[in-house]
């Protein structure tokens, strides 16, 4: 199958199943298994963190970093499409009695300095306490400038506030414009990765912070089901995700911008090539298009998509470029 429905999908490398069968392991309740120690420490030396906590999602991620900034009766700002607030479950607000206060994004997926600024309550038993302020990096594929995040970081530490970064795609944003990821990550408190979308690992996401962050992270995670025995079975991908996987991205951003070419000469989509900055392009069907009849047509086809007249088609490892023109040819034929 060829499937465009995100980079969630991606199989294991050959390199990561052979890390996995021979990986040695322990308890990590107990902190006790060495290929998870192993990763943590890595990954904490690589984007320059005290801590780092591996994690089952990122999810899981998201949902300990706010928990551990944030007490009940908290809030955190954060964008009206961030992924922590519109696709996971109210997790914050539910378990952790933290308000979420949602912010309009802009066209380039940042959040306005002002919004923020002016989003921020005062000191009054009338309003939730402001503490944290949420920002995502990639968003809907989109990248956050550097002099961006430098200006939210500066207002967050101006107002008192803890900044987080759900880097779900960090990784992208970093390959998009050349840097390293701690060159992102330098400017949070805490930072989510996950490790099993593009990078290939089949579960697991690391959080990042200092030593009493990840301590509350790690208390929260044991009291949500989330602490793990021999988990350096999948640590042992999840290390290679990090090594070995993140300058391949780059493939994947040329997958996408090939495709946005490609589909841009289909008079029955509408794509905006200059939007595709990592490995996500959108195209906007006509509204004669039945998007369900279209997605089950290229299903038969061996071609999966998520059906909706504002397609999202996500390039990843499993997509390569011959793949593009394939999708192409088999698109054309079943909207004509």
């Amino acid at each position: 199958m060829i499937d465009f429905r995100s980079d969630t999908v991606t199989k294991p490398t050959q390199a990561m199943r052979a890390a996995m069968a021979q990986a040695e392991v322990g308890d990590d309740v107990y902190g006790d298994d060495p290929t998870v120690n192993s990763l943590q420490e890595m990954a904490a030396d690589m984007f320059g963190f005290d801590c780092a906590l591996f994690v089952s999602s990122g999810t899981q991620a998201n949902l300990l970093a706010l928990m551990a900034h944030c007490e009940r009766g908290d809030e955190y700002l954060c964008g009206q499409q961030a992924h922590n607030y519109k696709f996971e479950g109210g997790g914050a607000a539910v378990l952790g009695s933290i308000q979420p206060q949602p912010l309009n994004n802009q066209t380039d997926g940042s959040i306005l300095l002002s919004d923020i600024e002016a989003a921020i309550k005062p000191d009054d038993v009338h309003f939730a306490r402001t503490r944290l302020l949420s920002l995502e990096n990639t968003i809907g594929g989109k990248v956050l400038p550097q002099d961006y995040l430098a200006a939210a970081q500066s207002l967050a530490f101006n107002r008192g506030l803890k900044i987080h970064l759900d880097g779900a795609r960090v990784a992208n944003a970093a390959v998009a414009q050349g840097i390293n990821m701690s060159d992102i990550t330098q400017y949070f408190d805490s930072v989510s990765i996950c490790l099993s979308k593009g990078l290939c690992a089949p579960i697991g996401s690391i959080l990042l912070g200092d030593e009493r962050l990840i301590a509350k992270a790690t208390r929260w995670r044991k009291m949500l089901g989330g602490g793990m025995r021999q988990a350096g079975i999948i640590a042992a991908a999840a290390k290679l995700a990090l090594t070995d996987q993140v300058e391949r991205l780059a493939e994947d951003h040329y997958n996408a911008k090939l495709l946005a070419q490609m589909l841009v000469e289909i008079p029955e989509l509408a794509v905006d090539e200059s939007l595709v900055q990592t490995n996500m392009v959108f195209a906007t069907l006509s509204e004669h298009i039945n998007p369900k009849l279209l997605a089950r047509t290229l299903a038969n086809k061996g071609i999966l998509l998520s059906p909706s007249h504002q397609l999202r088609l996500v390039t990843h490892n499993d997509i390569s470029t011959p793949d593009i023109s394939t999708f192409v040819t088999a698109l054309k034929q079943a909207i004509r």
